[in-house]
């Protein structure tokens, strides 16, 4: 299961492996607050542990009267890529965005268009990290949704390990509500 409750496996488990799995993770837990969990991070910034390239797990909107929703749907794919000189690159689609049937990407019918176009975001630019504050600031150079050209988005670093990475942003815009992504790193 993920932050959202949703279970992100479904169908690769064999017998016995999520008993297996519940013992790791209680073993990690374990070994974790035995080292006061600030030794698992070496004394590393937040910044320098953000660096590398993160797969996404599940992006998931609440909107103010508490619905959630899954823009990318509950299988997403995507990538959100860190530099050590603070680049990044950022890109989510949902496993269901339809391919165009006459295989040609700028012959496509309207109804692909808008397809793909509500099942896919991505970005670049460059980022800070507010050390304090847990603040990720991404300075958008570019984004295929044209209004965040030039802007400056905040999230809020909700957990980071060495494995997971969650981030929240609590203003998606247009009243929408907030938005919070889990992405695993990648290998």
């Amino acid at each position: 299961m993920c932050c959202t409750g949703i279970p992100y496996n479904i169908g690769t488990n064999q017998p016995g492996e999520d008993v297996m799995r519940l013992m790791s993770i209680a073993a990690a837990a374990l070994m974790l607050a035995a080292t006061g969990g600030e030794a698992a991070a070496q004394g590393k910034s937040l910044k320098d542990r953000l660096v590398g390239t993160w797969h996404l797990v599940i992006s998931e909107v609440t909107a103010p009267d508490g619905k959630k929703s899954f823009p990318f749907g509950p299988k997403p794919e995507g990538v959100m890529m860190f530099t050590p000189d603070g680049s990044y690159a950022h890109i989510h689609v949902a496993a269901e965005v339809p391919k165009i049937a006459n295989n040609h990407r700028l012959r496509a019918t309207p109804e692909e268009y808008a397809a793909i176009v509500r099942g896919s975001i991505a970005q670049f630019g460059s980022y800070t990290v507010d050390e304090e504050r847990k603040h990720l600031i991404l300075k958008i150079v570019t984004s295929t949704f044209a209004n965040w050209r030039g802007i400056t988005q905040t999230r809020l670093i909700a957990k980071l390990t060495d494995e997971e990475f969650v981030n929240t942003n609590p203003d998606v815009g247009a009243g929408r509500g907030s938005a919070t992504n889990l992405y695993r790193r990648g290998r």
